[in-house]
């Protein structure tokens, strides 16, 4: 009988697969994964029973009735039954339902949605609802543990957790805006996470769950939990969002360098008025096509998003000055917005 030599370490004297027991973590690393699980263990204990799946129900025109055409996920807000989601989420639908923790199911009412941050808010007939704690989405730190409640695919209180990958990130909305100060991170997201909570370490909200980046692995997105507070709070009190306008349709364009730096301007773009709606602000103001906004009183102007970032409920009925470049010559310009 020939030898075979020396066998391979993974068979054993006989010739079967052999398995060596995996080396024991160093008591240093086993104190760390330890302390890990306790993080995302004890995170999701305080959030997790505020978390809720929200299924969107359209009327069918071929069939009688209505049918599921998407769902997502949730959390709890107030004690009286606010839940804070995407309005991707339920755009559109005839009916909201909501599943509790507890497998009990209610219909919601849709208080109010903003496209333009992708927030919306729902009331449910409820009780003894576990509240959510928000958190400050501007105190969070790149590399932070962040953790993920959702219902993927169905798959109810899914949890993943990652870190903070990037913040101030602008993400663009459905309408055209951009969502300002966007937390990306790489705890997995997968459809039916969307408007579910993004937690840190100690249990609070930092983020509502928005987006993904496929076909990329772990880039994904969600709301500062600051922004979706401020909208939440209007969506409650009036069912929409106020933004002032000036009546203008508009884009970002190059300055002129010698003119730029003739008037001193700190950017080198600005905003190209392409034409002025009559009646409007603009056009009481005396605003024409061609000119270019380049401050919008003491903020420069470089991009349409500046403006829109710098056109919010405050500014609705407030006289403001801007300036625009007319040719090769600065014009200051008192004007007053109105409700969008």
């Amino acid at each position: 009988m020939h030898s075979l030599g020396p066998q391979p370490h993974w068979l054993s004297d006989d010739g079967t697969a052999r398995s060596d027991p995996a080396p024991e973590p160093s008591a240093g690393d086993q104190h760390l994964w330890d302390a890990y699980s306790r993080a995302v263990t004890g995170a999701v204990d305080k959030v997790g029973r505020s978390v809720v799946s929200v299924e969107n129900y359209r009327r069918s025109p071929q069939r009688r009735g209505e049918l599921p055409r998407g769902s997502g996920s949730g959390f709890v807000i107030t004690p009286d039954g606010f839940v804070l989601t995407n309005s991707h989420v339920v755009h559109r639908a005839s009916r909201i339902g909501v599943t509790l923790q507890d497998g009990h199911r209610v219909d919601a009412e849709l208080i109010g949605e903003d496209p333009a941050t992708d927030i919306a808010v729902l009331r449910i007939d409820a009780a003894h609802l576990d509240v959510a704690q928000p958190g400050d989405s501007q105190a969070l730190k790149v590399g932070q543990l962040v953790i993920a409640i959702g219902n993927p695919y169905g798959f109810q209180s899914t949890v993943t957790a990652g870190v903070v990958s990037a913040l101030g990130r602008s993400l663009r909305s459905i309408t055209g805006r951009l969502i300002e100060d966007v937390i990306q991170t790489d705890a997995a997201l997968n459809p039916g996470n969307s408007g579910g909570p993004l937690i840190n370490s100690r249990g609070e909200v930092v983020g509502v769950n928005t987006a993904v980046i496929l076909p990329a692995q772990g880039i994904c997105f969600a709301v500062g939990i600051n922004t979706a507070k401020t909208v939440a709070l209007q969506l409650m009190r009036h069912g929409r969002i106020r933004r002032g306008q000036l009546g203008i349709t508009a884009q970002s364009v190059p300055l002129a360098r010698q003119v730029a730096r003739a008037h001193r301007l700190e950017q080198d773009t600005g905003v190209l008025v392409l034409s002025v709606q009559e009646a409007s602000p603009a056009d009481r103001a005396d605003v024409l096509p061609g000119d270019v906004i380049v401050r919008f009183d003491d903020a420069p102007v470089s991009g349409v998003d500046d403006l829109h970032r710098l056109l919010i409920e405050d500014r609705i009925g407030i006289a403001a000055e801007i300036h625009v470049l007319r040719g090769v010559e600065l014009k200051e310009i008192r004007i007053v917005p109105v409700e969008d």
